[in-house]
C-alpha cells in the first residue's frame, strides 16, 4: 500500500489516465518510424511529421500523402488504444467511487488525448511547410475521431466499475445489464467465428498468399507486408462478418457476399488472399451458419434469467440493437477510401439491419426454446369479506316465584375475625396453670410413663384359684369372693 498522501496519489493516477495510453502509442510509433528510416538509409527530416500522422491514424484520422488519401486505417491499433484507455480508467475507479472522482477520471481520459492531438496537429502543420507532399488533416475530423475513441474506452473502463450501480439507481429496467452482456456475447461470437473462417480461408488460398509475399525479395519488405497484414486482420474479419449475416463487403469495384462475387482489382496485401475468388462455390453459403450460431449465443445469454414475455422481448430487442450498432460502428471504422482503389468497407445499408434480424429472429427462437420465458404472475385478489351470520338472541330465563331462603347464619367479616389474645409471659406460669384474665387453661406436663418400673412378667400378676382336677390356667373366670 502506498504511503503517499491521497492528493498526490490521485494526481498521479489522473496523469496516468490522461497521458498513459497516448504516450505509449507515441513511443511505439516513434520506434517503428525511426527503424524504417534507418533501414531505408533516409534522413530524419520528416520523422516528426510521420510520427504525428501515424498517431492520428491510430485514431482513424485519414492521412493524405501526395494527394492520395489513406482513409482505410487498420483496426488493430485503435482496438489496442481503446483497451488501454479502458484499463487505465478502470484502475483509477473503484466500485464505491464518488461521482466527483468519476467525473475527474473521465475528464482526464478525454482531456489528455485532446491536448496531445492539438500538439501533433501543430507538428504536422509545421512539417507540411517543409515536406510538400504531407498535408494537414482536418482539425475538426481529428478532434472528433480522437474524442470518439477515448470516449468508448472510458465508457468501457468506468462502466465496468460503476455501471451496475448507476443502472440500479436509474429508472431503467433491471434487465438492462443482462441485455448489454448478451449483446457483447453475440458480437464476440460473430467476430470470433468469422475470424476462424478467415483463417481457414487463408489456409485454402495459401498459394495466392504466397504470390503476394513474393512481390518483394527483400527481408525488410516481407516483414513490412507481414506487419501490415497483421494490422489489417480485424478489417478483413469485419468483412467476413458482413458476409456471414447476408450482407456484402467491397474493395473498390470488387464485391463479395455469401451468394455472389464480382471480381476487381484489390491491393497486394497478403491478408486479402482470404477473399473468395469467382466463380463462387456453394460452400460459401454455409458461412450463414456463423450468423445463426452467433444469434444462438445471444439468445442463450438472454435466457439466463427467465422473464415474462414482454420483458424478455424488450431485453432481446435491446441486445440486438446494441449488437447491430456495434457491428455498424466497426464496419464504419474499418472502411474508407484507399487511394486509386476507391471505397473499401462493408455495405452499411444492409449490414446493421441484417445483424439485427439474425439476432432478433434466431435469438428469439433460442430464448423460447431455452426456457427464457415465464408466465406473468397474476395479481392475487383478496377474497370478499363474508358477513357473519346473525346469532339468535338468547331467550330470557323464566322468573321463579320461589323466593330464595335467607341463610340460617349470617355474619360479617369483622365478626369472623378471632379475638386477639395476648400471649402469656413465662412469669405467668404458676403450678402448671396459666392465669388469664377470665380463663384458666390446664397445661399438661408430661410425667414418667406408668409401670415403667415393672420388670417382671405380666402373667405373674394374674390371680387364679387352684381347682382340684383342673390345671391352673388364665382362662378360668374369677370367683366373686376373689
Amino acid at each position: 500500500m502506498s504511503n503517499r498522501p491521497v492528493g498526490t496519489r490521485q494526481a498521479r493516477e489522473l496523469l496516468r489516465v490522461a497521458f498513459g495510453p497516448s504516450v505509449v502509442a507515441l513511443v511505439i510509433i516513434a520506434a517503428v518510424v525511426l527503424l524504417q528510416l534507418l533501414i531505408a538509409n533516409s534522413d530524419m527530416t520528416g520523422a516528426l511529421g510521420a510520427i504525428a500522422s501515424m498517431w492520428l491514424g491510430v485514431h482513424q484520422v485519414p492521412v493524405s500523402i501526395g494527394g492520395a488519401e489513406l482513409g482505410v486505417m487498420p483496426l488493430l491499433p485503435v482496438l489496442a488504444m481503446i483497451w488501454g484507455t479502458a484499463r487505465t480508467t478502470a484502475a483509477a475507479t473503484t466500485p464505491n467511487s464518488s461521482w466527483f472522482v468519476t467525473r475527474w477520471v473521465v475528464a482526464s481520459a478525454l482531456g489528455g488525448p485532446i491536448l496531445v492531438a492539438a500538439i501533433l496537429l501543430a507538428v504536422i502543420h509545421d512539417a507540411a511547410s517543409v515536406i510538400g507532399e504531407l498535408q494537414t488533416p482536418s482539425a475538426l475530423r481529428a478532434f472528433c475521431s480522437v474524442l470518439a475513441v477515448h470516449v468508448i474506452g472510458a465508457a468501457i473502463g468506468v462502466g465496468s466499475k460503476v455501471g451496475r450501480r448507476t443502472l440500479a439507481a436509474s429508472p431503467l429496467p433491471d434487465w438492462l445489464p443482462d441485455a448489454i452482456r448478451a449483446a457483447a456475447a453475440g458480437v464476440l461470437a460473430l467476430f470470433g467465428l468469422s475470424g476462424a473462417v478467415t483463417a481457414l480461408s487463408l489456409v485454402v488460398h495459401w498459394g495466392t498468399m504466397h504470390d503476394l509475399f513474393a512481390i518483394t525479395d527483400s527481408l525488410f519488405g516481407q516483414l513490412s507486408l507481414t506487419l501490415l497484414s497483421m494490422l489489417y486482420i480485424p478489417n478483413v474479419i469485419v468483412g467476413t462478418c458482413a458476409m456471414a449475416v447476408g450482407s456484402s463487403a467491397h474493395v473498390g469495384l470488387a464485391t463479395f457476399s455469401s451468394f455472389t462475387v464480382f471480381g476487381g482489382d484489390i491491393p497486394a496485401v497478403p491478408v486479402l488472399a482470404a477473399v473468395p475468388a469467382p466463380p463462387l462455390g456453394p460452400i460459401w453459403v454455409a458461412l450463414l451458419i456463423v450468423g445463426a450460431a452467433s444469434a444462438v449465443a445471444l439468445g442463450q445469454q438472454c435466457a439466463r434469467r427467465p422473464l415474462p414475455v414482454g420483458a424478455a422481448t424488450g431485453k432481446l430487442l435491446v441486445a440486438s440493437v446494441l449488437a447491430a450498432a456495434t457491428m455498424a460502428l466497426a464496419g464504419h471504422a474499418g472502411g474508407g477510401r484507399l487511394g486509386n482503389f476507391g471505397e473499401v468497407g462493408v455495405d452499411q445499408a444492409t449490414f446493421a439491419p441484417a445483424v439485427f434480424l439474425w439476432f432478433a429472429g434466431i435469438g428469439g427462437l433460442t430464448v423460447a426454446m431455452s426456457g427464457g420465458l415465464t408466465r406473468k404472475p397474476r395479481p392475487v385478489t383478496p377474497p370478499a369479506p363474508v358477513a357473519p351470520k346473525a346469532q339468535p338472541e338468547p331467550e330470557p330465563e323464566p322468573e321463579s316465584d320461589v323466593e330464595p331462603e335467607e341463610p340460617l347464619v349470617s355474619w360479617t367479616a369483622e365478626e369472623a375475625e378471632e379475638p386477639d389474645t395476648e400471649e402469656a409471659e413465662p412469669d405467668d406460669y404458676v403450678d402448671g396453670y396459666v392465669e388469664y384474665d377470665d380463663v384458666q387453661e390446664t397445661v399438661y406436663e408430661p410425667s414418667a410413663r406408668p409401670h415403667d418400673d415393672l420388670d417382671e412378667d405380666p402373667e405373674d400378676h394374674f390371680i387364679v384359684d387352684d381347682i382340684p382336677g383342673h390345671p391352673a390356667t388364665g382362662d378360668q373366670p374369677r370367683r366373686a369372693d376373689d
